[in-house]
């Protein structure tokens, strides 16, 4: 999907630690083309040993290339979220959505009834987002993370929010569970439904492979509790939990109106 300030990783513990990484991050001097993307990596590869990566996540940093895909999607993010509610609902296939989700829920209804007991987030919104972010894990993309997400720390747009993030991305080969080589989709988000590193990181479940449903379901429902998801709540109630997942208007309210349907369904 095309990203738009998706899951908020400063949260409440540990954010002075991220928000220092990404300072000291920005010393590496920023761009805006390929041009000094090699020497930025020999740069914040300092930046990421202070941080505590090793062996296999700088390796995956010096084989990193720029991605220039990435930076087309990028720069295009504000449209793909422009319009009504019902205008993005239509472009993104909402009522596709409601139709599978729905089926799934009935197909899978004990996995969704345990994350719904452990973690009080109901199968709707996290099929809305399943379906929104991946079409139910049909699309994960074929953009390799690390240069994703490496490009995105680099490029003079967003430094400071993309910077923990290509860290994060670091540690996660280092831990085995990316590798130089892992693809995903544009913006460097991973799995099922769409995480960034630094949330993989902080808000991942069990082995953290979100290319594992259950796992991806399971982390995504610890993310909305995370960001202040009542178990029992309506959609309008728990507005703000979406927001921590896509800071986009539209996205918002497009994944309420189908996970209100979904679950009524």
């Amino acid at each position: 999907m095309a990203f738009f300030a998706k899951g908020v990783l400063l949260a409440a513990a540990g954010a002075l630690a991220f928000c220092l990484l990404a300072c000291v991050a920005q010393a590496a001097s920023c761009g805006k083309s390929a041009a000094g993307f090699e020497q930025w990596k020999v740069e914040f590869a300092e930046t990421a040993k202070a941080a505590g990566v090793k062996g296999k996540g700088l390796a995956a940093l010096a084989g990193a290339k720029y991605a220039v895909g990435t930076i087309q999607a990028d720069r295009s993010v504000n449209k793909a979220f422009s319009g009504s509610v019902a205008d993005f609902m239509r472009r993104r296939g909402g009522s596709a959505i409601i139709s599978k989700g729905r089926s799934l829920k009935t197909a899978n209804a004990a996995l969704f009834d345990s994350i719904e007991r452990n973690y009080g987030v109901p199968a709707g919104v996290l099929l809305a987002i399943w379906g929104m972010e991946t079409n139910f894990g049909a699309s994960m993309g074929n953009q390799n993370t690390v240069s994703a997400i490496v490009t995105l720390a680099y490029d003079c747009r967003r430094p400071q929010f993309f910077a923990p993030h290509a860290i994060a991305a670091l540690k996660l080969v280092d831990s085995g569970v990316l590798s130089a080589g892992s693809v995903g989709a544009m913006h460097g988000e991973i799995g099922h439904t769409g995480f960034l590193p630094g949330n993989v990181l902080r808000y991942g479940v069990g082995n953290r492979n979100m290319r594992d449903k259950s796992t991806a379901l399971m982390s995504t429902a610890n993310f909305l509790r995370a960001h202040g998801w009542g178990a029992g709540g309506d959609y309008q109630g728990n507005m703000g939990a979406i927001a921590g997942w896509n800071s986009a208007s539209v996205y918002q309210h497009a994944i309420a109106r189908i996970g209100e349907a979904i679950d009524g369904g």
